[in-house]
């Protein structure tokens, strides 16, 4: 059993299970091809849904199974182990872009895009630009009202799921003025006149994820499609975020948790000296500290899913799971490279790819160093600051 998912019910348990086996099935055999293409294999998708890991918090009235936030953390960490970039694709589905929605959206647009969330539609979250990224709020997409409608311009960057995407959260200012506060959240779907997919990013790791630039070049989106209040699209966007960062501790903790098991997989069966590599005290001290560091971001990440579950203050909590999580991932992955030796620095081993999956923790949804200016913010609220 894997260490710390004994804490898990039994239905968790069950359901963390069955994603780890569709993992290592279904997406197991198309890792090493998808990366070198950098392509996500389209046969995974609708399976995917089928699994119901796309919109796992969409109610049953708006056609989805209405389980916990929890319950999306669990899938996103269950993917990762086999492959993080399939899993990233869920994380943003139902952390970014279905949480905003079942928060911020009326009923109509509920009606119209939940249920398309849960069985067809992939979806993405728009907000980063060339000149806007930690600093988000400095967006110059602009948004202006023409009759029943805005016609929004601008490029948007970085965009997790752009090539699968039918449906996207796009971040634009309807009044520079105000500043931040003239910030509003558009669903803009893909057919709309005058939007377009530009360049793929080529990356470093998960490549089977499709990163890419958003065109909008007079693109009409019907004043309905407002998602929230017109000005408070930053209040979405941090909110969001917020929740969204322990999607991507699940996310690097699954990735530690898969090169981990490899390795200690592959320390139990290679021999040297006339042991296993697994025998060795030095080398014994060194995996049990991996497997201590695992366990912790498994319990901070846990921890701030299920508070957020139980509507309590959860911010502080994701920040430090999202920083320490993949501090961890980046950390394990590389002992585990070392761990099995030469072999493990060629594409013929997985444990070189885990390596390269966990570099992007540190960075999107919140870089390390926003993350610990969060924690300090609310840290020196604490205490009187």
């Amino acid at each position: 059993m894997t260490q710390g998912l004994t804490q898990l019910s039994s239905d968790e348990r069950m359901f963390y299970d069955q994603v780890v086996r569709f993992a290592r099935d279904r997406v197991g055999p198309h890792v090493s091809h998808m990366d070198e293409k950098g392509a996500l294999e389209k046969s995974l998708l609708p399976e995917l849904f089928e699994l119901g890991v796309m919109g796992v918090e969409v109610p049953p009235e708006y056609g989805g199974p209405g389980a916990s936030f929890f319950t999306a953390a669990l899938a996103v960490e269950a993917l990762a182990t086999v492959d993080p970039s399939v899993s990233v694709l869920v994380d943003v589905q139902n952390t970014l872009v279905a949480n905003a929605l079942l928060r911020w959206a009326n009923h109509d647009q509920k009606t119209r895009y939940c249920g398309k969330l849960t069985s067809e539609w992939v979806g993405s979250y728009a907000l980063s630009e060339p000149a806007s990224g930690s600093d988000a709020f400095a967006l110059q997409s602009r948004a202006v009202k023409t009759g029943d409608r805005y016609v929004l311009n601008g490029r948007k960057l970085w965009i997790t799921n752009a090539n699968e995407s039918n449906l996207f959260i796009v971040f634009a200012n309807v009044d520079p003025s105000k500043g931040y506060k003239g910030i509003t959240a558009f669903l803009v779907e893909r057919d709309f006149k005058g939007f377009s997919v530009g360049k793929k990013e080529d990356k470093l790791g998960i490549r089977a994820s499709s990163t890419c630039e958003l065109i909008l070049e007079d693109c009409e989106v019907p004043e309905e499609n407002v998602l929230g209040e017109v000005g408070k699209g930053y209040k979405i966007a941090i909110e969001t975020l917020n929740e969204g960062r322990i999607g991507i501790g699940a996310q690097m903790l699954g990735t530690a948790q898969g090169a981990f098991d490899y390795a200690m997989r592959y320390m139990n069966e290679r021999k040297q000296f006339g042991q296993t590599i697994a025998s060795f005290q030095g080398m014994q001290f060194q995996y049990a500290r991996c497997a201590m560091e695992i366990e912790a971001a498994r319990l901070m990440v846990y921890n701030a899913a299920r508070l957020k579950d139980a509507g309590q203050p959860f911010i502080k909590e994701a920040a430090m799971a999202k920083l320490y999580a993949s501090e961890v991932a980046e950390r394990v992955a590389s002992q585990c490279v070392e761990f099995v030796g030469g072999v493990g620095f060629t594409r013929d081993y997985p444990l070189e790819k885990f390596f390269r999956d966990s570099k992007i923790g540190k960075i999107y949804e919140g870089t390390s160093n926003m993350q610990l200016q969060t924690i300090a913010k609310l840290l020196q609220s604490q205490y009187g600051g």
